[in-house]
């Protein structure tokens, strides 16, 4: 079974968020399944990866945007250093970027690396059997392939598509429809059509054959919010299906972890991610005798990110200062502005704008609670990260944090609060400084948290299973 994965990001090569670590992680695991062969197809950025490897051109050729004609290279790495090929998709002035997002001609962008794949596959003679669509910016790809006369060599291969966030559907105007592939004069248009917009999460969810949510919670919460789609979702039940993510246990393992100033395992995890937390909280000014709390993500309103500032005060006042936080993140920039400023007022308080990969590791080895206040959480990595390094995870009971988290007081090894709001999150943080100070309790959850199994051998058996129906 020949598969292939089409996402805007892949980690190691180009990382936003956790679309990333899934597309750098599902197919590895895919391709150790016994008649699965999984590939990548992702557009080429100007990225140290990218720069530094070794690839080989694999197709050369044209599209065309309205008036616009565009040149496609297609480029393979060499060596499949990744666990399965990789292939990147250039196009000089659209697919030849430092970033996947963020561009005034976003629309172009992903019409044109959409086209520019399944030009390359028609005029390769390549069929996969299964097409893997990675949220919106893929999703048009269902359509084209049964409505457009330049791909109808892939004309009813299967297509799976996989919502990672159903907050973002990428409409379009009707103006945009010049710069389409031509499509069949006998298409019903209104396919593309979700009120009034062309909506390509819509049309991706008609289209496929098959499609998931990235958690059973959260594709439960779709049936009821989804940004106008509810309708549509209720309407496509038969083929919806929810899958939850895993992690890489290969890249994330304490006892292997080349960030970690000292690596430990489950049997000796309470002096190893003390020794870990010391040095960090050294380099922070933070005191290590006190509960240790972390965030790690985007500032955005979807993870709660809004609430940070209001947490870091209440938290620190209400508890008299008995707690240390560590956020690592960028932004919204009145939350970055906000966390700015308390920075210079606590003292135990620390605060890191940005993204940095390693630091990412090492407060999950140090921290001993993660705080994720999530108002949607599609599936969330960050808290199956903490677990597997043994930090306790404390959560909005939202999505898919919700199938993975369940809090002690139901006999789970996390801690869950119900509402969006700062006063609910420290709640559950003054539970959590109680725990802290239960030293058998803390080593029971350090335990617990490090033995549940999260990774992608399940998974991505469930995903085969999902194509081969």
């Amino acid at each position: 079974m020949d598969v292939y994965h089409l996402s805007m990001e892949c980690f190691p090569v180009a990382k936003v968020g956790g679309l990333a670590d899934v597309v750098g992680a599902l197919p590895k695991y895919q391709n150790k399944l016994q008649g699965v062969t999984a590939r990548v197809v992702i557009p080429w950025y100007n990225k140290p990866y990218v720069q530094n490897g070794n690839f080989e051109t694999v197709f050369d050729g044209y599209i065309y945007q309205a008036p616009n004609q565009l040149r496609v290279h297609v480029l393979k790495e060499e060596n499949d250093t990744l666990g399965f090929e990789l292939y990147l998709v250039q196009v000089p002035g659209l697919l030849d970027r430092d970033n996947p997002y963020g561009y005034h001609d976003e629309s172009y962008q992903f019409l044109a690396f959409q086209h520019a794949v399944l030009h390359w596959l028609a005029t390769a003679k390549i069929r996969p059997d299964v097409l893997h669509c990675h949220d919106y910016h893929t999703g048009l790809v269902p359509f084209m392939i049964e409505n457009c006369p330049e791909f109808y060599f892939l004309k009813g291969v299967k297509t799976i598509g996989t919502i990672h966030n159903g907050e973002y559907q990428g409409q379009m105007r009707w103006e945009m429809l010049d710069y389409f592939p031509w499509i069949d004069g006998s298409t019903d248009l209104r396919i593309l059509d979700w009120d009034g917009y062309i909506n390509p999460l819509a049309t991706m969810i008609k289209c496929c054959h098959a499609f998931n949510a990235v958690s059973g919670g959260y594709l439960a919460e779709l049936y009821q919010n989804f940004r106008g789609l509810e309708n549509l979702v209720q309407q496509e039940h038969q083929k919806a299906f929810g899958i939850i993510n895993g992690i890489d246990t290969e890249v994330w393992d304490p006892v292997t972890d080349m960030y970690l100033d000292d690596n430990f395992s489950a049997a000796n995890a309470g002096q190893g991610k003390w020794e870990n937390k010391k040095k960090l909280c050294a380099e922070y000014g933070l005191n290590p005798d006190l509960p240790l709390f972390g965030f790690i993500g985007r500032f955005a309103a979807e993870k709660g990110a809004d609430l940070l500032p209001d947490i870091v005060v209440q938290s620190i006042q209400q508890t008299n200062g008995a707690l240390n936080i560590i956020i690592l993140g960028s932004g919204e920039s009145h939350t970055e502005n906000r966390l700015s400023e308390l920075a210079m007022i606590f003292s135990n308080f620390a605060l890191d704008l940005g993204y940095k990969e390693y630091l990412s590791h090492k407060i999950y080895a140090s921290a001993d609670f993660l705080l994720m206040p999530s108002r949607v959480e599609p599936c969330g990595l960050n808290q199956m990260y903490a677990m597997r390094y043994g930090t306790v995870p404390i959560v909005r009971y939202t999505g898919g944090l919700r199938d993975t988290v369940q809090d002690i007081s139901t006999g789970g090894a996390g801690l869950n609060f119900g509402e969006a709001t700062a006063d609910a999150a420290v709640h559950a943080m003054k539970r959590a400084v109680h725990i802290y100070h239960d030293h058998e309790l803390m080593q029971h959850l350090i335990s617990t948290n490090m033995n549940f199994d999260f990774s992608w051998d399940k998974s991505a058996g469930n995903y085969v299973d999902l194509y081969r129906k």
